[in-house]
């Protein structure tokens, strides 16, 4: 299935500005834990830590005592996005929060060779659990860390002792074959396509089928992307290229079907639009209704796909899930860990 709708660049902007007006605008290097120009004051220690040649990340430690959480940010946020969150956690949990390369104040490798990858950022993520020593941990990811929550399920379930999806468990996370996802299936059909025009394609005959076989679901998938940019206000024309970094990750994405822990997936369902279409009381009912019915089946898929998961479906939250909706997403967490062997 393509990412829902908050795919879309109004409901990640407007989950932007839900979460400054409710945490603080931004501090530090993309993070939104305090207000601009003051002080970090989240009672945590900041490491450095080594996870690949020349690369550091910054991990921030709240301290606590208990199962180890490791918390990982949204695309484009850094660990200190968790700042009034992490603390909340830590009467039962020794909790961490990891900056992914490329953002905050961790290192930013050149956005090639793999270097974004999914499978690349969640070994970066084992890498800290390693230098840490970490026994088991739990992780935690919001929004587009559920990739690398499902890379290391996917991996190395022996690592962790569970997965925590906080508005995560979309496409990048779990890929449903029955509905397809517009960039995943790109992906695949453009490497289908440079293997053509890179002359390796062994048998042309075997080859032209499997791209045949391919195609109508490209073009289901960009047939569903323009009915859900048809609900959207129009967006301003693009200036300049997209931030290289950026691009790179989604370049690098990966169609997780198997996850092997025990795993807990809170969506917001439907999400909440803001002040989107607020004049206009039809055209925001269907926004909201489309909204429901996609992130309504990516939630049964991510149910049915996954031995065992438990999903919980948070009416009218905002993506940033957590802030909105945090006693519920505590309640939540917490019953889920209470259980953990």
């Amino acid at each position: 299935m393509k990412k829902a709708i908050l795919g879309t660049i109004a409901l990640a902007a407007m989950a932007g500005a839900s979460l400054g007006a409710q945490q603080g605008t931004a501090n530090g290097s993309g993070g939104l834990g305090g207000s601009a120009g003051t002080a970090d004051t989240s009672p945590h220690t900041v490491y450095f830590i080594p996870v690949d040649r020349g690369v550091k990340l910054e991990v921030l430690d709240w301290g606590g005592v208990g199962r180890p959480l490791v918390l990982l940010a949204g695309l484009g946020y850094d660990a200190h996005v968790f700042d009034k969150f992490a603390p909340k956690l830590t009467a039962h949990h020794h909790v961490y929060g990891i900056t992914r390369r490329g953002f905050g104040a961790s290192s930013a490798p050149a956005p090639a060779n793999g270097n974004y990858s999914a499978d690349r950022l969640g070994d970066d993520v084992l890498a800290v659990i390693d230098t840490l020593e970490l026994e088991r941990p739990v992780l935690v990811g919001h929004a587009k860390a559920g990739q690398e929550l499902s890379s290391i399920g996917n991996r190395h379930p022996e690592k962790v002792a569970g997965l925590i999806y906080l508005d995560a468990g979309y496409s990048y996370a779990y890929y449903d074959s029955a509905h397809g996802d517009l960039l995943l299936d790109a992906i695949d059909l453009r490497k289908k396509l440079d293997e053509y025009l890179s002359a390796g394609a062994p048998d042309l005959k075997q080859y032209f089928s499997e791209l045949q076989a391919s195609l109508p679901q490209f073009e289901k998938d960009v047939q569903d992307f323009q009915a859900e940019l048809a609900l959207m206000p129009p967006q301003p024309p693009r200036t300049g290229t997209p931030p290289p970094i950026m691009v790179a990750i989604e370049a690098g994405g990966e169609k997780y079907t198997e996850i092997h822990v025990p795993v807990l997936a809170i969506f917001a369902d439907p999400h909440d639009f803001g002040q989107l279409y607020a004049n206009d009381p039809t055209r925001r009912a269907a926004v909201i209704a489309d909204d429901y019915v996609r992130t309504s089946a990516q939630a049964d898929a991510f149910q049915a796909g996954i031995t065992g998961a438990k999903v919980v479906r948070l009416p009218n939250a905002s993506h940033f899930i957590f802030v909105s909706n945090e006693a519920d997403v505590l309640r939540e967490m917490n019953a889920f860990l209470a259980k953990l062997p």
